[in-house]
Formats: structure tokens, sequence, C-alpha cells
């Protein structure tokens, strides 16, 4: 079973990348927490991975925007 932190992990990880999504627009502030949570495996689930990499692939190809 999950616990609590990981599944907050996941909720905020679920609106961050979906705003960023929508908006086309993310901070550094976002980008950092995204990157850490990335490397740090242990903390993603199966479901987030997919959404992580498309935020990350989005920025590559210049979809998404950094803001200050």
């Amino acid at each position: 079973m999950a616990s609590t932190r990981e599944r907050v992990s996941s909720l905020n990880i679920h609106k961050i990348v979906g705003r960023i999504l929508v908006s086309g627009q993310l901070s550094r502030q976002e980008y950092v927490h995204l990157i850490t949570t990335m490397l740090s495996d242990n903390h993603i689930t199966d479901e987030e991975r997919p959404q992580l990499n498309r935020v990350f692939d989005s920025i590559q190809s210049g979809q998404i925007k950094f803001v200050d």
C-alpha cells in the first residue's frame, strides 16, 4: 500500500502536469520539482512516468515555455 506521502506526491504531480500541459508554461520551481521527482525513481508510479515524459518532451519540442 502506498504511504500517505506518496499519495500526496502523486496527486501533486498529476495537478502540476495537468496545469502545465493546459497552459503550455511552467516555472523554474515546477521544473526543479519535476526533475527531482523523476530522478528519485522510487516515488514515481507507472502512471506518472509517461506524464512526466510528456512534459519533458514538450519542453524539448518548444511546446512548453518557461516563465519566471
